[in-house]
């Protein structure tokens, strides 16, 4: 005969789980990234997995390799090489003594500063240069964890394409909520997923790409450099582009290209910005649309848990975090609901 009663029994298992659940998620923290990112992955691949294994019959295998191999070269490779691109350029920027000073004894003849500032703003310029540098992956100093967080992310990718009715029936299972609110959390979830990586994403591409095309057009030094930086930063709404082509603007006045300086503020103003404006009006009524300020604050909090990364699994997460909020509130107000129905019923009959 156990010393302990069934209850204590199931209360002790419980007690064990969770400090077990604890010991097993201290021990994946250095590989959350990739455990996020495959959540990412799967939610923007797995229509096309759906497409091919199930409606087009395809081997399930086959249908997850063809999808591996799809998002490795659209998205891994094109990322790691314009990464490489930024942190080559910034290291020459960083690496050239003159410039700051150069570029500074420009533009102080448009807002004169004394020794003092200058000073404090060309070391300021070089610690956000080694700043900015440390958040992108190097594919040189860390090429072994870059290629075990993608290993371990594809292959958990693979197995959660190829046995995906097991995989979501088991979020389903153990999800902490009622059935319905587990399948409205997994519908808004991938809303969320497709407004910040797809949504978000597409944005981000067209703005740099304006950005790159007026800067050559209008004879900016390194038009496709700083399109790939404006493509980054534009994961930051409104305070993005602005941050780019306004100190090159500025820059071009005090060397007395006037035109391409009014040019270039104009089409930003008027055009980069406002394209953000329509184009997530368009996408918000595909998949809905993020708030900004989400954005912002997820990006304050993604940036130093995952680097460059954090543009998008910053928000992501904090947009994670209030979905659940929300899911928890309306089922506490329906159980307070049924509390009410029934103590009603219980007073009618006495």
């Amino acid at each position: 005969m156990s010393f302990f009663s069934y209850k204590q029994r199931n209360n002790i298992n419980l007690i064990i789980i969770i400090a077990l659940g604890m010991l097993i998620a201290y021990s994946l923290q250095g590989i959350f990234g990739s455990i996020l990112a495959t959540l990412v992955m799967y939610t923007v691949l797995r229509p096309g997995y759906v497409y091919l294994a199930e409606k087009r019959g395809w081997n399930r295998s086959v249908a997850a390799i063809l999808m591996i191999f799809i998002s490795v070269v659209v998205i891994v490779l094109p990322f790691y090489a314009l990464s490489s691109m930024v942190i080559e350029k910034i290291a020459e920027l960083n690496n050239n003594v003159g410039y700051f000073k150069k570029v500074l004894d420009k533009v102080k003849h448009l807002v004169p500063v004394n020794s003092t500032v200058q000073n404090f703003i060309e070391d300021g310029l070089r610690k956000a240069g080694t700043w900015v540098t440390g958040l992108f992956p190097s594919l040189i100093t860390g090429a072994f964890n870059i290629i075990l967080g993608l290993l371990i992310m594809y292959f958990l990718l693979y197995f959660m394409l190829i046995e995906r009715e097991r995989f979501e029936a088991a979020l389903i299972k153990y999800a902490p909520m009622r059935e319905q609110n587990a399948l409205l959390f997994g519908q808004e979830m991938r809303n969320t997923t497709y407004a910040n990586v797809v949504g978000q994403g597409f944005i981000a591409l067209v703005q740099g790409s304006l950005v790159s095309l007026a800067f050559y057009v209008l004879g900016y030094k390194d038009p496709l450099f700083w399109g790939v930086v404006t493509t980054f930063i534009s994961f930051v709404p409104v305070l993005g582009p602005p941050v780019i082509f306004v100190p090159a603007a500025l820059l071009q006045m005090a060397n007395g290209n006037n035109f391409a300086a009014w040019a270039m503020l104009i089409f930003g103003f008027v055009v980069v910005i406002n394209i953000d404006n329509v184009l997530r009006f368009i996408i918000a009524k595909r998949v809905g649309n993020i708030h900004p300020i989400i954005t912002v604050i997820g990006v304050i909090i993604g940036i130093p848990l995952f680097g460059i990364l954090g543009l998008v699994f910053g928000p992501l997460l904090l947009s994670y975090f209030i979905l659940l909020v929300r899911i928890y509130e309306t089922s506490t107000l329906a159980s307070d609901r049924l509390e009410k129905i029934k103590t009603i019923g219980d007073e009618n009959q006495l």
